[in-house]
């Protein structure tokens, strides 16, 4: 008999344009080929036409149910005064509590997985007990809270630290009864496995869709391009960090080239940026591939990051040479050098962006042996087996 998962998302996993989304829509895919899918996800911007049609495809039953506007924030706050975190009261929705205690007398599943540790409230709905669930944890979300405490000023450090503590607290509390925990990197791993034993994560990479990035022909113009979702903390600090303290010294060896910022709801401070010569703030766009083959170098100059970079892998799939900070290069293989270049100082920025404007053929050596990278290593249904296998474990296969 073909076994029955349910699956709650804290975002709708189409279309695949960004971080949770990616890797949300092909785990989702991959359950769909192994399983039936009942589908329940929460979604804090409209859903088209699209959208549903392709879960629908996808699942046995989908339910789709809009976040509240000030309701949410509120019960994030009583989430934080009664001892949980922010993350939890947040994503703490009702009517998806409805639909998950419909759907547990109605059928039984053999699996439940969740994608973050804020929708963990959702398995103590009548019904579930009992029921062996899955944590698609992705990054240890607690360190990332951490991080932000680290790099912010108060008020906002004190909130970030609190945040930080209560969701460890969640993390390593679920790693007594998930099934499994599955985090994106061995690095990852053993942050989780440092504060919860040895052994209690499982490693899923994230992949990326090779039909879909593929190299492009023509020349490149004499740019480099950063893609994010331009209100997110790590990628804003990214941004006006590298156009601040970089990029004057890109156009001082090269006065005509251009540092070119693209992805959705740029942030103030990103958007000031365009003031600054040779920054073009693009925004959003429907296509980021255009933008990432026209420009000779993708940066990826973050210094608060987590796991795999999505952005990432999709400049090495297309075979752009790609140069990254350390920080988000923690979670891959891929070797600096040989399939992509690392900068840490802006001196050290300024030399790898520079030498690839002036050496175009060392450009086009990375872009060959990134895209042979990820072809071995980042195959999107490779890299989730080990998290495929933990969900579809018989009953009583392992502890």
């Amino acid at each position: 008999m073909t076994a029955r998962v349910l699956y709650l998302t804290h975002r709708v996993p189409f279309p695949p344009d960004k971080g949770d989304r990616i890797r949300n829509y092909h785990l989702l895919r991959q359950l769909a080929r192994r399983g039936r899918v009942w589908l329940g996800c929460l979604a804090d911007e409209p859903v088209g036409a699209e959208a549903l049609a392709e879960l629908e495809r996808l699942c046995e039953r989908v339910a789709v149910v809009p976040l509240g506007g000030a309701r949410r924030w509120l019960r994030a706050g009583l989430s934080l005064l009664g001892g949980g975190s922010l993350s939890e009261g947040a994503f703490a929705e009702p009517r998806l509590r409805a639909v998950v205690r419909g759907w547990a007398a109605e059928a039984r599943f053999d699996a439940v997985v969740i994608s973050a540790s804020s929708l963990v409230p959702y398995l103590n709905e009548p019904g579930l007990a009992g029921f062996p669930a899955v944590v698609d944890l992705v990054d240890v979300d607690s360190q990332k809270w951490l991080d932000f405490a680290a790099a912010s000023r108060p008020p906002k450090r004190w909130l970030y630290r609190l945040e930080g503590r209560r969701v460890r607290k969640l993390e390593r509390a679920m790693s007594r009864w998930a099934r499994a925990v599955a985090v994106v990197s061995r690095a990852e791993a053993d942050l989780y496995e440092g504060f919860t034993g040895t052994g209690t994560a499982t490693v899923a990479p994230n992949g990326v869709d090779l039909d879909y990035f593929v190299p492009a022909g023509g020349k490149a113009d004499q740019a480099c391009v950063f893609v994010g979702a331009m209100d997110y903390l790590p990628n804003v600090d990214a941004a006006v960090w590298f156009a601040r303290e970089v990029w004057p010294g890109v156009r001082a060896r090269f006065p005509a080239a251009e540092f070119r910022i693209v992805g959705r709801k740029p942030a103030p401070a990103v958007r000031e940026l365009a003031a600054l010569p040779g920054v073009d703030v693009v925004g959003p766009v429907p296509d980021v591939r255009p933008h990432v083959a026209g420009a000779a170098v993708v940066v990826a100059p973050l210094r608060l990051a987590r796991g795999i970079q999505n952005k990432v892998l999709e400049a090495l799939a297309m075979g752009r040479p790609v140069v990254a900070a350390p920080a988000a290069l923690a979670g891959l293989r891929a070797e600096p050098g040989r399939d992509l270049l690392a900068a840490a100082t802006p001196a050290e920025w300024v030399e790898a962006v520079g030498g690839l404007f002036a050496d175009p053929a060392r450009g086009r050596e990375l872009g060959t042996a990134g895209r042979r990278f990820v072809e071995e290593h980042h195959d999107w249904e490779r890299c989730l087996e080990p998290l495929l296998t933990r969900i579809f474990e018989p009953a009583g296969a392992a502890a």
